[in-house]
């Protein structure tokens, strides 16, 4: 059966109401990406940073996952062995929406961890302090994010699931962090899908199989039903 990999950005999320960094609004305004997200900001803007990501969590509480991501679970259900979501994104709404497995590139901000012994804990929607201690090793746990200019571990997870991947569906990423025509050239894709809101600089339509520039929601019935068709063909 052909391997089918999901990759979804901030526009995936954006329908639920979570807003992002180039959005105008929210959370985001309130605050300088430099000393918040950036590598150095918890030794340089410790009290904020936390204060940031403390927000973030307690305002995701309440963010429900939509269609797309119900409809992306679904077909998780319905293959469960060839869907692989992939996801750059550190919101839980896949996980809400009953998915699994999510590969979560840049961290999930439910949890906090120890850079130095790698404890992580599922806080939830809490808030924590700014000095909490970790239980095993008595450092300070952080969100368990990966900021601006730190080394991101999972990309290697994510380099191996698309080496035998034959259907890339890309859903709600401009190209600007992770560039997706370097991943599409460097894998054995046979089908593309690229679905996003509108055009954009960061990335080649040309080279994907289809293009779709709607919202995602918008687009996910048709998504879904190209991907069963393929799957089916190869069966």
């Amino acid at each position: 059966m052909a391997k089918v990999i999901i990759f979804s950005g901030a526009g995936i999320s954006a329908e639920s109401g979570i807003s992002t960094f180039r959005d105008t609004g929210g959370l985001w305004e309130e605050y300088d990406i430099k000393d918040v997200c950036t590598a150095g900001c918890l030794e340089t803007n410790r009290d904020m940073t936390i204060e940031f990501y403390n927000k973030g969590r307690v305002a995701l509480k309440d963010k429900q996952p939509n269609k797309t991501h119900y409809e992306i679970k679904k077909l998780q259900d319905k293959y469960p062995n060839d869907i692989k979501i992939i996801t750059q994104n550190v919101d839980d709404l896949f996980e809400k929406a009953g998915c699994q497995k999510v590969l979560h590139l840049h961290g999930f901000i439910t949890e906090i961890n120890c850079e130095q012994c790698g404890y992580i804990q599922d806080i939830g929607y809490k808030p924590i302090q700014s000095h909490t201690i970790c239980p095993n090793c008595k450092n300070f746990l952080r969100p368990n994010i990966v900021f601006f200019g730190e080394p991101v571990p999972k990309y290697r997870e994510l380099f191996k699931e698309i080496d035998d991947c034959e259907i890339f569906v890309i859903i709600g990423s401009s190209g600007n962090v992770i560039n997706t025509d370097f991943l599409l050239s460097v894998s054995d894709v046979k089908y593309s899908i690229l679905n996003n809101l509108e055009y954009s600089n960061a990335i080649n339509d040309k080279l994907y199989t289809k293009v779709i520039y709607r919202k995602a929601t918008e687009a996910i019935d048709e998504i879904v039903a190209d991907i069963i068709k393929y799957l089916q063909n190869v069966q």
